[in-house]
């Protein structure tokens, strides 16, 4: 019995959400890494180049590219996630808020002891706390989009070399179709992610889950 109490308070019961996130990421980015590093080189020795190493390969367009790309878009769609939830409705679905009732998070933050500390300091450490998530994802895609533009650009290049065409330089390739389209097939699809989630709370349900509403909650009801 004692032991199951500290398994519920423990850190791990804390902060599981968050660990097994991460823990999938870092998974699936050493699974990215070592796919990657044996599709890279196989192409190289097909067209009869030299095999990269681990480290040649983790510095490599190829890698850079196809990490960031995916990156971006992620944090693309929740900078814009939580920018149009702040204003924007979907009657019923459990991504929304209220269509006519006031929201906690729409009031005026308020010192108390407990208050994080920008909000007990007050004044512009406060009004830039109050979009501190929205600045962060927009900090970190700007961050991703610009690794996935120089990995692009450096892989686009190293193709150019081993063809024996000349390299573009990197305002040249700014308006290439193929960063564009790297980019935008990917947007698409976090847009088409999200839009699935608020469209079908409104009718599907999965107990015991804050992204879906109560299982007994009428469909065009919003939580």
């Amino acid at each position: 019995m004692e032991k199951k109490k500290i398994f519920k308070t423990g850190f791990f019961h804390n902060n599981s959400l968050g660990i097994i996130l991460f823990g999938l990421m870092v998974l699936c980015l050493i699974g990215q890494f070592f796919t990657g590093f044996k599709t890279e080189n196989k192409e190289l020795t097909e067209l009869g180049q030299p095999s990269l190493s681990f480290s040649d390969y983790f510095k490599s367009g190829h890698f850079i590219q196809a990490t960031f790309e995916n990156w971006e878009s992620e944090f693309l769609q929740m900078m814009l996630y939580v920018l149009l939830t702040i204003s924007l409705r979907q009657k019923g679905s459990s991504e929304s808020k209220s269509l006519t009732e006031p929201e906690e998070v729409d009031k005026e933050p308020k010192p108390h002891p407990n208050a994080p500390w920008p909000v007990k300091k007050g004044g512009i450490y406060l009004k830039i706390y109050k979009h501190s998530l929205s600045s962060a994802f927009a900090i970190l895609f700007l961050t991703s989009f610009v690794l996935h533009f120089y990995g692009s650009f450096k892989d686009e290049n190293t193709e150019k070399i081993m063809k024996g065409e000349s390299p573009l330089r990197w305002y040249d390739y700014l308006s290439e179709s193929r960063f564009w389209f790297e980019s935008l097939q990917n947007w698409q699809s976090e847009f088409l992610a999200v839009f699935s989630l608020v469209v079908l709370s409104i009718w599907l349900r999965e107990k015991g889950s804050p992204e879906s509403k109560p299982v007994d909650m009428p469909n065009d009801e919003t939580p």
